[in-house]
């Protein structure tokens, strides 16, 4: 395994260090928002312009016409995930040391209640067929159902593990990583119901998900620098292929059948599926050391990846591999898009 994942890494390395001109996407903008407080996961309120960022105990809104601060969604303590419920007029953010959802208004952005879930929420989304909000337990093993129009949990989902990032299909299901245990779970949100639950093969680690909805492929992000592709009808895997050390997050653009692997090393793996039982790394992007979370615009097509400078950290006899922190008021957003050609 040692020996795959050191191939692995080389062919990451090469293929960044030989990125031709005429790579398909570039860092076409640098918006620095400065604030002191670390990062996770971002959303895209692309109707009203917005982005809202994860900042430890706050949320920051961008407006995403000008890339400046437009304001923050303040006592979100422990925040890790946005989900936008438009049907509702409200968002809802985890507040995961208070082991609560934080309800805001989208217009006002302003906090108009509390809702008690399981252990550590993390991973938050909105889905649309059934209009509900899932909230992924993170310490809890369990996904809460949230009924948005009354604010209150419907159903308590257990799970065998740790629940990751997540998605909705708006088809009729939901998907969640479990990462301590290297699988994807199914969920039928007509019955609320766990109703797979399929092994990642090549992963460890499983974080970030995208989603092919339209040609049922899942893409799994790991830790091991490998993404894990299964085709969600059957569970059966397609492809497994290198990324970059570091991942959180992932993305699927289904106009460029493009996926994006934010990793922490500092890199973008871009992934083409030229169809749905073929998949390759197409370009290695350099973005910034920390860049491990990410959020597409699917109106612009544009990909936001938050990250600060770094500054050095010396390993401990309690900790070898220590985070190295974040130097003051450096923090940023990269935006990245594809070229424009002529």
């Amino acid at each position: 395994m040692f020996k795959a994942l050191a191939l692995a890494s080389a062919a990451i390395a090469g293929s960044a260090a030989a990125a031709p001109p005429d790579s398909p996407y570039h860092v076409t903008d640098r918006w620095a928002l400065g604030g002191d407080g670390g990062w996770d996961y971002l959303t895209v309120d692309a109707k009203r312009h917005l982005l809202y960022l994860s900042r430890a105990t706050r949320v920051a809104v961008v407006d995403t016409t000008t890339g400046k601060l437009s304001g923050d969604i303040e006592g979100t303590s422990g925040v890790h995930g946005i989900a936008i419920a438009e049907d509702a007029g409200s968002g809802f953010i985890t507040a995961g040391k208070a082991d609560e959802v934080k309800v805001f208004d989208l217009g006002t952005r302003t906090i108009t209640g509390s809702i008690a879930v399981g252990k550590k929420p993390d991973a938050i989304l909105y889905d649309p067929t059934s209009r509900r909000v899932f909230v992924f337990n993170g310490h809890g093993n369990s996904i809460s159902v949230i009924d948005p129009a009354a604010k209150v949990v419907v159903k308590t989902i257990g799970l065998d593990g740790n629940p990751e990032y997540a998605r909705s299909d708006a088809m009729g299901h939901v998907y969640v990583n479990i990462e301590d245990k290297n699988s994807l779970v199914q969920i039928d949100v007509a019955s609320l119901e766990v109703t797979a639950e399929w092994p990642l093969p090549g992963c460890d680690g499983p974080t970030g998900l995208a989603l092919d909805a339209l040609h049922h492929r899942s893409i799994s992000v790991c830790s091991n620098a490998a993404a894990t592709i299964l085709d969600t009808t059957t569970g059966s895997a397609v492809a497994t292929l290198p990324i970059g050390h570091g991942v959180d997050g992932a993305e699927f653009d289904a106009e460029s059948q493009n996926a994006f692997s934010a990793n922490g090393d500092g890199t973008l793996t871009v992934i083409h599926e030229s169809d749905p039982a073929h998949f390759a790394v197409i370009q290695t992007l350099d973005t910034g050391r920390g860049a491990r979370t990410i959020a597409l615009d699917g109106s612009t097509h544009r990909l936001y990846l938050p990250t600060a400078k770094l500054g050095t950290a010396e390993p401990t006899a309690f900790d070898a591999h220590p985070k190295p922190p974040i130097l003051p008021d450096s923090f940023f957003v990269l935006v990245v898009a594809a070229s424009i050609k002529p």
